[in-house]
C-alpha cells in the first residue's frame, strides 16, 4: 500500500484566522465596497456596462432581456450570486437613485415607494449615452485590462470614463472597517469645475465651490445646509447635508388651503414616510395637522390638510421637518479607491484632481493608439502610391515572376507589409479616382499625424484637449439640457434657522405645556421621577432598598431631557411626561428601548445648537451637535458606533480650546479641541492611546482658566503645561494632589 502523505498542518488558531480574516477584508474593500475615483464604479457595475457593451446592447438599439445581461456577466467576470449583479443593475436604471442613469431599462425597475423590480426574465435592457460615455476609447488602448477569474478572457481595470462618475452619480458601500457615502453632484457643475482645476492645478478648495454648490439629488428637494459647513464637507470629504422636501401651498375655496409636497429627500421611500406621518397623526403629535393623503401618479404629489386655515403653512412645514423624513441628513463619506489600490478619504479638489489625471493618462494613451494606426496606413498607403506611380512595372513582375514579392520589394525599396497590401489590391482599385482618394487620404493622415505628434510633446494642448473634451460633455449632459438642469435647489440657512426657532414655539404652545419647574431624579438603578419645583439633594430623600441616587438636576416640564447609553445611542425625554415624584418613580426601561447590558452615561437638559464631546471606553473620541443627536423615537438615535467590549464612557459640553483626556491608568493627555472631528455620527478618532485599561473621562476648558478635577481642585496652566501635547499619545500620570477617582470636575 503507498503511504499518503499527511497533508495536515499545525498554526495556531489566531495566525490562520487573522491571515484569512485580512484576505478576506482586502477582498470585500477592493472587490466590492469601494469605488474607484478614477472612474466611479465598483467592479460588479463595471462587468455589467463592459457585458452589455459586448452585447452591442448601445443606445438606440434593441432591448434584450436583463437575464441574457446577468448571465453573461456571471459567467464571464462576476463569479457571485445572480440577485446580487440583477439588483445593482436595477439600480443603474433607476432616475430615482442615479443622477444619470447608465442602463436604460423597459419593464418594471422599481419605484420610489420602495418596491421591488419585476424579475430579470421580465425586464430588458440597454446602454445610455452616459454609459456609452463612460465606455469610450475601450477599443483604443485606453486602460489596462486583466484576465476574468476564470481566465478564459479579458475585462478592464477601470473604464476610460468620460466625466467624474464618482460624484456625478455618488455610491454607497460597507466594507470592512471602512465605508462610503457620496451623493449625487451636477455633472455641468462638476465639469466646470473641473476645468478650473485643470487650467488652475493650484486653485483653492473654496474657489471649487463657486462651480460645485452642493448635490444635487435625483428627486430634486432643497439643501438647507449652512454654507460653511458644506464647504468643510467637501475640504475634508467628510460630512453631512441637510436637505429637505419641496413643497407648495394649494389655494382652496372660501380661504381654504393645502400643502402639496412635490419633492422628497434622497433615499426615502415615500409610503413609509406617509406611514410615519400617519402614526404621528394618530399619536396627536402634530397638532397642526389634519390629514394626509397620498395622489402620486407619475410624479410625486403628496396632499397635506391643516386643522385650521389660520394656521401659517411654514409654521406647519417646520413642524413636519422636525418630526418626519421630509427632512433627512445625508451623510458625506469619501472614501475610494486611489487608483483602483489603496482606500483612502479624498475631497472635492482630490477627487476631480484624480479624475483628471486619469482622463490625462487616457489622452496620451489614445492618441499613442491612434498614432501607431496611423503610421501602420501611412506605411500602407505609400506602397499603393508607388503602384500607381509605376503602374506598368508593377503589372510585368507581377504577370511574369513566380514569385512577385521579393522582386517588388527589391525594385522599389519596399517592406513586406507594403508589398502584402499591393498584392491584395482589386485590379479595380487601379482606376484614376482611387489614386486621388488614396492621396487625399495620405495627406489627412500625415495632418493628423503631426498635430497628434505634437499634442503628445505639450501638457498645455493636452489640458487644451481634455478641456474641449470637458465642454462636449457639458453640451451633451449640462445644466442646458433636461437631464442635466439643477433639480435639488440651495436654500438659506439662516432663514430655516429662524423658521425653525418659530416652529418650536408654536408647537409648544400648540401642546399648551406651561413651564413650571422640576428636579429630574434618576437613581443607579434606573427609577426615574420629576419632582415639583427647583430641591436640593439631601441625605432624606427615599430610593428603592439596595438603591441610590444617581442624577439629580433642576429642568422645566417645556425642557427636552437627553440621556446618552453605553451602547452608544442618545434618547430623549420629554420634561412635561416625566413620572411624578411620589413613591419611587418608574423604571426608565419603560420609556426607551434600552438593552439589558447597556447602562445609561449621562442624563442632561437638552440645549439647542450646543456642541457636544462623546468618547468611548477605547479612547476613541469625536464632537457632534447636539440637535442631531435629539431622537424622537423610544429606540434612539445612534450617534457613537461601538465595537463589541466597548462602551461610550463620557459625555460632556464641547466649549473653549483645550480637551483633557484621562485614562483609567490615571495617564491624562491635554491637547487642542482644533485636532477634534465634528461628526453627525461615527466611531471617532482616537484621543488616547492605551497600553492597559482604557478611557475614564474626557472633558473640554479653556486653557487660560485652568482644569478641575471631580474634587472641583483647580489646576493652573502652568501646573499642566507638561501634560499638552497631540491627540492620541499616551499622556502622563496625572499631577500631584489630583483627585484619587481620577474623573474631571465641571470646567
Amino acid at each position: 500500500m503507498v503511504a499518503i502523505p499527511d497533508e495536515i498542518r499545525s498554526e495556531p488558531l489566531s495566525k490562520a484566522l487573522a491571515e484569512r480574516y485580512l484576505a478576506y477584508a482586502l477582498s470585500t474593500i477592493t472587490q466590492r465596497a469601494l469605488p474607484d475615483v478614477r472612474d466611479g464604479l465598483k467592479p460588479v457595475h463595471r462587468r455589467i456596462l463592459f457585458g452589455m457593451r459586448l452585447l452591442r446592447l448601445d443606445p438606440g438599439t434593441s432591448f434584450k432581456k436583463s437575464a441574457k445581461v446577468v448571465g453573461d456577466v456571471m459567467g464571464s467576470f462576476h463569479p457571485h450570486g445572480d440577485q446580487a449583479i440583477y439588483d445593482a443593475l436595477v439600480r443603474l436604471a433607476q432616475d430615482f437613485s442615479v443622477r444619470y442613469p447608465l442602463v436604460d431599462g423597459q419593464g418594471n425597475f422599481g419605484n420610489v415607494d420602495g418596491d421591488n423590480a419585476a424579475a430579470m426574465r421580465y425586464t430588458e435592457s440597454r446602454l445610455t449615452e452616459a454609459a456609452a460615455a463612460l465606455l469610450a476609447g475601450l477599443d483604443e488602448n485606453a486602460v489596462d485590462f486583466r484576465t476574468t477569474y476564470d481566465g478564459e478572457t479579458l475585462e478592464p481595470v477601470v473604464l476610460p470614463a468620460a466625466f467624474p462618475n464618482l460624484l456625478a452619480n455618488g455610491s454607497n458601500g460597507i466594507a470592512v472597517g471602512m465605508a462610503t457615502s457620496i451623493p449625487p453632484h451636477n455633472l455641468g457643475e462638476l465639469c466646470a469645475a473641473t476645468i478650473a482645476l485643470i487650467e488652475n492645478p493650484n486653485i483653492q478648495d473654496r474657489s471649487l465651490l463657486k462651480f460645485v454648490r452642493g448635490p444635487d439629488f435625483p428627486t430634486g428637494g432643497i439643501l438647507v445646509e449652512d454654507p460653511a459647513s458644506i464647504a468643510e464637507s467637501y475640504r475634508t470629504g467628510r460630512g453631512s447635508f441637510r436637505v429637505r422636501a419641496r413643497w407648495e401651498k394649494e389655494e382652496g375655496n372660501r380661504g381654504a388651503w393645502q400643502i402639496v409636497v412635490t419633492e422628497i429627500p434622497y433615499q426615502v421611500q415615500k409610503s413609509k414616510l406617509i406611514e410615519r406621518i400617519a402614526e404621528l397623526l394618530e399619536q396627536k403629535k402634530l397638532p397642526l395637522l389634519d390629514d394626509i393623503h397620498d395622489e402620486s401618479a407619475e410624479d410625486i404629489r403628496i396632499v397635506l390638510t391643516p386643522k385650521s386655515r389660520t394656521v401659517e403653512p411654514e409654521i406647519l412645514m417646520e413642524q413636519l421637518f422636525r418630526a418626519s423624513d421630509l427632512e433627512a441628513r445625508l451623510p458625506l463619506n469619501m472614501t475610494v479607491l486611489d487608483k483602483g489600490l489603496v482606500p483612502k478619504v479624498m475631497g472635492l479638489k482630490e477627487v476631480l484632481a484624480a479624475f483628471a489625471a486619469h482622463r490625462r493618462e487616457v489622452l496620451e494613451r489614445r492618441s499613442a493608439f491612434r498614432l501607431e494606426k496611423i503610421r501602420a496606413r501611412l506605411e500602407v498607403l505609400e506602397g499603393y502610391l508607388v503602384v500607381f506611380l509605376n503602374l506598368d512595372k508593377v503589372i510585368k513582375i507581377i504577370r511574369t515572376e513566380d514569385e512577385p514579392k521579393p522582386k517588388l520589394m527589391k525594385a522599389f525599396s519596399l517592406n513586406e507589409v507594403q508589398a502584402d497590401a499591393i498584392l491584395n489590391m482589386r485590379l479595380r482599385s487601379l482606376r484614376k479616382l482611387e489614386e486621388m482618394e488614396i492621396r487625399g487620404e495620405h495627406d489627412t493622415l500625415t495632418k493628423e499625424h503631426k498635430d497628434l505628434t505634437k499634442l503628445m510633446g505639450s501638457e498645455r494642448l493636452k489640458s487644451a484637449q481634455l478641456i474641449a473634451e470637458l465642454r462636449e460633455v457639458d453640451a451633451k449632459f449640462g445644466q442646458k439640457t433636461v437631464l442635466g438642469k439643477r433639480r435639488t435647489e440651495i436654500a438659506k440657512a439662516a432663514e430655516v434657522a429662524e423658521m425653525t426657532a418659530l416652529a418650536e414655539h408654536v408647537e409648544e404652545r400648540a401642546n399648551q405645556v406651561e413651564r413650571e419647574p422640576i428636579t429630574v431624579v434618576c437613581s443607579a438603578k434606573g427609577w426615574l421621577r420629576a419632582l415639583t419645583g427647583h430641591k436640593e439633594q439631601s441625605k432624606d430623600d427615599k430610593y428603592r432598598e439596595g438603591d441610590r441616587a444617581r442624577f439629580w438636576f433642576n429642568a422645566h416640564t417645556t425642557d427636552q431631557i437627553m440621556l446618552l447609553a453605553t451602547d452608544g445611542r442618545f434618547f430623549t425625554l420629554d420634561g412635561s411626561k416625566l413620572p411624578g415624584g411620589r413613591g419611587n418613580g418608574e423604571a426608565i426601561r419603560t420609556f426607551i428601548d434600552l438593552p439589558p447590558d447597556a447602562d445609561i452615561v449621562t442624563m442632561f437638559v437638552h440645549v439647542p445648537g450646543r456642541k457636544l464631546l462623546v468618547a468611548a471606553t477605547s479612547g476613541h473620541g469625536f464632537i457632534t451637535n447636539e440637535d442631531d443627536a435629539v431622537a424622537m423615537t423610544k429606540k434612539g438615535k445612534s450617534v457613537m458606533n461601538v465595537k463589541p467590549g466597548v462602551e461610550a464612557v463620557s459625555c460632556r459640553p464641547a466649549a473653549g480650546d483645550s480637551v483633557a483626556v484621562v485614562g483609567e491608568n490615571r495617564k491624562l493627555l491635554i491637547f487642542k479641541i482644533g485636532e477634534v472631528p465634528e461628526l453627525a455620527r461615527g466611531q471617532g478618532v482616537y484621543l488616547q492611546r492605551y497600553k492597559d485599561g482604557g478611557l475614564a473621562d474626557a472633558t473640554t476648558f479653556t486653557w487660560k482658566a485652568g482644569l478641575k478635577d471631580e474634587n472641583n481642585k483647580l489646576f493652573e496652566p502652568s501646573e499642566l503645561k507638561d501634560w499638552k501635547g497631540e491627540r492620541a499619545q499616551a499622556g502622563r500620570i496625572v499631577p500631584r494632589g489630583w483627585s484619587r477617582g481620577g474623573k474631571f470636575g465641571e470646567n
